[in-house]
């Protein structure tokens, strides 16, 4: 968001994407640029993600454009995502403002024919920064003077939404009156194919006069969209009957089965029988899981096994059967050892929130040798150094794990600063984790082979038992980024045991049925991993010698 606002100052025009929760994290810089107002054109493409199909938690931002008192785009299709940006970046530089385009999770994924309209997009201007304290330089005495500009502008988009094309009523049946947006729309018009449609592409500021016209035009006026009551909410305030929430969900992922359901129960459509449903409880479990051959395995397995043999001093019964350590996960494919068998992670809130609990759980007064912070090398360079500066400034006697796979694996292996190749797979500077964390001032820095469990085992236990703060990288390649595979393992079947120690990995190549262990070859990496020949007790786990290549 910063070098977004630092570009648009400089009078191009600028484009920052981020899902809901990202935007949590520049929040700081969008607020200041709703202030300053912009130069070249700065839209905000926001990606809430209703049902938290892949975020920590479920919010509606819009209701950060309320707050900083800054237009808000929905678009409901393709087609409207595309028609929607270049009245967006317009509207951006007539108003001198950020402009937020809100899409959601089915308009993020969703992929249709798009139709190109007719001549260029319009040229954004050459780079030039105009010098003008009182617009950029936000000291007290400046922001008092702009903050009346920020009100005007408020009321003249306002004005702009009434007569906006992105803002239309499509009219049928005036019994019914549906105020919709995004991709709510696309339910709603499918579920009431006759009623009519206040179709609203800019979602704030609401278009007063147009809604009062709406309104006065059907019988009875209802709001569907997904989340928060936000709409629903501003048509309240201007004194109209209006429902909605009242029986369409505040919570997950609106379809039309959803919004039908929520009708029937609101006496806007006849009871039908419901269609017979999957028992889902009938259906088999697949948990989330780590890749076979996972970097990460190893290190986790061992955080799992070092924690589960560790006792609490004098402990007895069942507490001396708890886990000794506490481990504080962040956000990235790690997060998966939280699971069984594994058991591996005990909080994971935020990117970059591991290495910060872990410190206030320290200075909390859980042990020293019970705290370990997990992070991932992507993680760690996006929002993990701060905390470590605020580690070896507090003086924080945790351990520190970065799960170095090389890339950003969870969320589609984007390069990051530590690859040395840029987004556009150009050769681009590499930031290497142990000068960086040296340089911070961590003294006790090891960087570990992740698939060799002795090594990783001895330093882990190293460095509860040395009362300073430590850092261990652990360093293997994404089994995804892996091109060269060897010879699977198997099971000797004549010296396995069915112990099941192989099985604490979580590995998905090792499989049991009926009381019998296996390793599917398809799905095992081979010597690339190696970890589960080296837990094996029997030593019944060897290299295959059918010939097969993973």
């Amino acid at each position: 968001m910063e070098v977004g606002l630092g570009a648009s100052y400089a009078g191009v025009r600028v484009l920052v994407s981020m899902k809901q929760v990202g935007l949590n994290v520049a929040m700081d810089p969008f607020m200041a640029a709703s202030t300053t107002g912009i130069n070249g054109g700065m839209v905000v493409i926001s990606a809430d993600d209703p049902g938290s199909h892949s975020s920590q938690n479920e919010q509606d931002n819009r209701h950060y454009g309320k707050l900083a008192k800054v237009p808000i785009l929905e678009p409901s299709d393709s087609q409207d995502a595309y028609e929607i940006m270049a009245y967006a970046f317009e509207i951006s530089e007539k108003f001198d403002t950020p402009v937020i385009v809100r899409t959601t999770t089915r308009i993020s994924h969703s992929k249709s024919v798009v139709y190109l309209k007719d001549g260029p997009f319009p040229p954004s201007r050459p780079a030039a920064f105009k010098h003008d304290m009182g617009k950029y330089v936000m000291l007290p005495v400046n922001a008092r003077i702009r903050r009346p500009l920020i009100e005007d502008r408020l009321a003249k988009l306002t004005e702009y939404a009434e007569t906006s094309p992105l803002n239309r009523v499509e009219m049928g049946d005036k019994v019914l009156g549906i105020v919709t947006s995004g991709i709510a729309y696309e339910y709603a018009r499918e579920v009431f194919p006759q009623a009519s449609f206040l179709r609203l592409g800019i979602t704030h500021p609401l278009p007063e006069a147009l809604v009062r016209d709406f309104a006065g035009k059907v019988d009875r006026m209802i709001v569907v969209e997904e989340l928060d009551p936000f709409i629903q909410e501003g048509i309240m305030a201007m004194g109209l009957e209006v429902t909605g929430k009242e029986f369409i969900p505040r919570m997950g992922e609106l379809d039309p089965d959803t919004v039908a359901a929520a009708a029937r129960k609101a006496g806007l459509l006849p009871e039908v029988k419901p269609p017979p449903r999957v028992d889902l409880a009938k259906l088999p479990k697949r948990p989330p899981l780590l890749c076979p051959g996972c970097p990460h395995t190893g290190m986790l397995y061992v955080l799992s096994s070092v924690g589960q043999r560790l006792r609490l001093p004098g402990a007895r019964g069942k507490e001396a059967r708890e886990p000794k350590l506490v481990i504080t996960g962040d956000i990235g494919c790690y997060t998966l050892g939280a699971y069984p068998p594994l058991n591996a992670t005990d909080t994971s809130a935020c990117m970059g929130a591991s290495i910060g609990q872990a410190l206030g759980m320290a200075k909390a007064g859980i042990g020293r040798d019970r705290v370990v912070a997990v992070i991932g090398d992507s993680t760690f360079l996006h929002s993990g150094i701060a905390p470590l500066v605020n580690a070896v400034y507090n003086q924080g006697d945790i351990t520190v794990i970065i799960l170095d796979n090389g890339t950003t694996a969870m969320t589609g292996h984007q390069e990051h600063p530590g690859t040395g190749v840029s987004a556009q797979g150009k050769p681009a500077g590499s930031v290497k984790l142990e000068d960086l964390v040296r340089g911070i001032g961590v003294k006790n820095v090891k960087v570990l082979d992740a698939f060799g469990l002795k090594e990783l085992r001895a330093a882990l236990k190293e460095s509860l038992e040395t009362p300073e703060l430590s850092v261990l990288i652990v360093r293997g390649d994404c089994v995804t980024r892996v091109r060269k595979r060897s010879t699977p393992s198997v099971i000797d079947q004549e010296k396995c045991n069915q112990c099941g120690a192989c099985l604490l990995l979580g590995c998905s190549a090792i499989q049991s049925d009926n009381g019998k262990i296996t390793i599917d070859p398809v799905l095992c990496v081979g010597g690339v991993c190696g970890v589960c020949r080296q837990v094996c007790p029997k030593h019944a786990i060897v290299e295959s010698t059918s010939g097969v290549t993973a």
